[in-house]
């Protein structure tokens, strides 16, 4: 059964140039491309996007990151692609993830760590909503 995701490829990766590597690993395992959009993320927007983190001591940094340059938007669909897409990116912090996983690969960093990735169907259906409103 198909289903969507929605995958943010943070500023970090397009200031790094891993945009093409990316999209290129989704690509490779048998994920679709169905929206795509280069954006930079306001306030409003980073905030209504972590609602649940606002609060958190942890929230302004990772604010200021997420805002600091443009991003890739990408909604991403094929058999249980919440799962695949999460297993393919590995662990939130790059410094512990495992080879073989983009982050594991291509990132040092807990905060700047490439890319985000809805958690489950309610958030990818949310998120999806947020960033492609036409696809929702």
């Amino acid at each position: 059964m198909s289903e969507r995701t929605l995958v943010l490829l943070k500023p970090d990766a397009v200031r790094r140039g891993l945009v093409g590597e990316i999209l290129g690993r989704f690509e490779r395992k048998g994920l679709t491309i169905e929206a795509l959009e280069l954006r930079t993320l306001d306030g409003e927007t980073a905030d209504q996007h972590y609602a649940e983190h606002v609060e958190k001591a942890f929230y302004p940094p990772l604010r200021e990151f997420i805002t600091s340059g443009p991003l890739i938007a990408t909604v991403l669909s094929g058999d249980t692609a919440i799962e695949v897409v999460r297993a393919l990116i590995g662990s939130t912090d790059g410094r512990k993830a495992a080879g073989g996983t983009i982050r594991g690969d291509l990132s040092l960093s807990n905060r700047e760590n490439l890319v985000h990735a809805s958690d489950s169907a309610d958030s990818a259906a949310r998120e999806i909503k947020h960033f492609f409103p036409e696809l929702g």
